[in-house]
């Protein structure tokens, strides 16, 4: 039964989406002036506002006519809302001056919306056009300069594997519409259905989602997309962190009661274990900034997807939406990052072997005990393995390192802090989602404890190399990293010339 507060919620949802997007596109003349854009930011500021009180006010599923209506489909919106209002508000000063100011602000104001539409979706048709518009509307943003070559051959570089990405998902949602006869969603993917479906339309289906995902996620093959598109300006990559790179959670967090228990779940967990090293990878080798940053997304984003592989989809959307947060304000302080000055001192200080010890002695009895406390299962396992080595990583970095009582106690304070936080967060998360969310069949524990095997081979070479610098094998994995992080020639252009002729007509075209 639907609430009678959310015909009201959704008429002024619309209404005010609608609104935002007409501000966008008033912004667009020339005759409007530049001031304009506070008032733009104001507006865009309704939708966002409206859905946090949909979240105050849902009480369960509702689904009224296209729209699913349940706390995660309102939580993902207010979510990709907000982001796209603090991405606006900091590009005012930012991009001031920016030939192409006023497109800025009304694609980020059309990408953020047709974002939230999608995840609002109960309808295949309504989904894949959302995302469509989503997909297009970052391709377009990329490439926005268009005076520089570089830009329009990322662009041209994203539209392709953007267009794979869509083409698959619109298969997917074709075939399931030919087996059911439905587009609607939550009916598609009902008990009735599931049981008459056979086991290779189940793969291949699932196939097609996993190649939608895993392509705007830059997981390897792919991830050559995201490593070029850093030529723009940098809101352009906080906003792909607004249900973009890191929509593939939500995509399979939505059609889990198909994939759970298919065969694609281990084709995803071997591509995304692999570009969980690839990601970490590019991001010990790049000195840019930026491609530090696009590394560790192609990693973070491989994590997720391998939390859906194991069907942690709870742990996805945490995952997701921490993740968002936390890169995108990376990025937007991107031009903060000061380089390290040449010849400047450096004390480095060995740290006590015993210390070191103790952090990975620490490590393991908080894997065990962790591993102990909870119901057990495949991603449980992988969750304690990376919780005993984030804390014997933590601990030597904020512990051993530390010179003198006093920063100990300060590393100790923060660690118990980053503990207390961590399990807090995770709490929240799970009182707010656990009836959103299905609960998915994870993969038997052998093929688990081989992935976990290899990163653990990874990560065991990764070191050894790093201690022998002058060795073949760190010679070999460097510059095949090296060659991962780098995009086209074309893509990399250092100068831009076009800056000459911008300088001989007497500036920028406003």
């Amino acid at each position: 039964m639907v609430s009678a507060s959310i015909p009201v919620i959704l008429t002024l949802f619309f209404a005010a989406l609608l609104l935002s997007g007409l501000s966008g596109l008033v912004f667009l003349h020339k005759r409007v002036p530049l001031g304009y854009v506070r008032v733009h930011i104001g507006i865009i500021s309704l939708p966002a506002f409206v859905s946090l009180a949909a979240l105050l006010n849902i009480k369960g599923n509702d689904h009224v006519g296209l729209l699913h209506l349940d706390f995660l489909a309102w939580f993902m919106a207010f979510f990709v809302l907000m982001i796209g209002i603090v991405i606006q508000r900091f590009s005012v000063r930012y991009l001031l001056g920016d030939g192409s100011y006023r497109k800025y602000f009304a694609l980020f104001t059309f990408i953020a919306g047709a974002a939230s539409v999608a995840w609002l979706s109960d309808d295949l048709r309504l989904l894949v056009g959302c995302w469509g518009i989503t997909l297009a509307g970052l391709t377009i943003l990329i490439g926005l300069n268009r005076e520089w070559k570089v830009t329009r051959t990322a662009a041209r570089r994203s539209g392709r594997v953007f267009a794979i990405s869509w083409l698959a998902i619109l298969a997917a949602t074709i075939w399931l519409f030919q087996i059911t006869g439905s587009w609607n969603l939550s009916s598609v993917l009902s008990n009735d259905h599931l049981t008459h479906m056979d086991s290779w339309e189940k793969t291949g289906i699932n196939l097609l989602l996993v190649l939608g995902v895993i392509i705007p996620a830059a997981q390897w093959p792919f991830q050559n997309w995201l490593i070029e598109s850093v030529v723009a300006p940098t809101p352009v990559s906080a906003i792909m962190h607004a249900g973009i790179v890191n929509a593939g959670g939500m995509i399979l967090t939505r059609f889990s009661p198909l994939f759970n228990g298919d065969i694609a779940q281990l084709f995803l967990l071997i591509l995304s274990s692999i570009s969980v090293i690839v990601g970490i990878g590019i991001s010990l080798v790049q000195v840019d900034y930026k491609r530090q940053l696009v590394g560790s997304t192609i990693s973070q984003m491989g994590f997720m997807l391998i939390q859906c592989a194991l069907g942690a989809y709870l742990a996805a959307i945490i995952h997701l939406v921490l993740h968002g947060l936390f890169k995108a304000t990376l990025f937007l302080q991107a031009g903060s990052a000061l380089p390290r000055r040449e010849g400047a001192s450096q004390v480095s200080q060995k740290p006590s072997s015993l210390w070191v010890l103790t952090g990975y002695v620490l490590g393991l009895l908080a894997g065990g005990a962790y591993w102990m406390l909870v119901s057990g299962g495949a991603y449980q396992f992988v969750n304690a393995f990376v919780l005993g080595w984030s804390l014997s990583f933590s601990w030597t970095t904020l512990i051993a390192f530390s010179r003198g009582r006093i920063d100990r106690a300060v590393g100790l304070f923060f660690l118990g802090g980053s503990v207390i936080v961590y399990f807090l967060i995770h709490s929240l998360f799970k009182d707010w989602l656990h009836t959103a969310v299905y609960q998915g069949v994870q993969l038997p524990m052998p093929l688990v404890l081989i992935v976990v095997c290899l990163l653990i081979l990874a990560s065991v070479m990764g070191t050894l190399a790093a201690r022998y610098p002058s060795s073949a094998l760190f010679a070999v994995l460097y510059l095949w990293l090296v060659k991962l992080g780098e995009g086209q020639a074309k893509s990399t252009e250092s100068h831009p010339s076009y800056l000459k002729q911008y300088l001989s007509e007497g500036g920028y075209r406003s």
